[in-house]
């Protein structure tokens, strides 16, 4: 009875918003996601060299779905967004980096 009188209440940021049925559809994206990655590593070696940014990008998509609907960002302001995606970009930023650092590398041969 009280759980639903949030509306007049200082002390709640936000009301839940969200209907259970959004989590139980998300939740079953997020299982096909997973389902679909496994099937992906069964078939890793006939994709080569595209298995790992086919697995990365199962898992942004996956993260995407956690970040908006089980994190509330849908829902949220445009400065919790801004905060996610600085860390994100930061973090491809770093991968970008390690990548040009290992391509770049010269193949030393040991002369023993």
């Amino acid at each position: 009875m009280a759980g639903n009188n949030h509306k007049n209440d200082p002390n709640v940021l936000h009301p839940h918003i969200a209907p259970m049925s959004t989590y139980f559809k998300v939740a079953g994206v997020l299982f096909a996601l997973t389902f679909l990655t496994v099937i992906a590593h069964q078939f890793h070696t006939q994709l080569g060299a595209f298995a790992a940014p086919i697995a990365f990008i199962i898992a942004a998509v996956k993260a995407t779905f956690v970040l908006l609907y089980f994190m509330h960002l849908k829902d949220d302001n445009n400065m919790n967004r801004i905060i996610f995606s600085t860390g994100f970009i930061m973090l491809a930023v770093l991968l970008i980096f390690c990548v040009i650092d290992i391509v770049t590398r010269v193949v030393e041969v040991s002369p023993l």
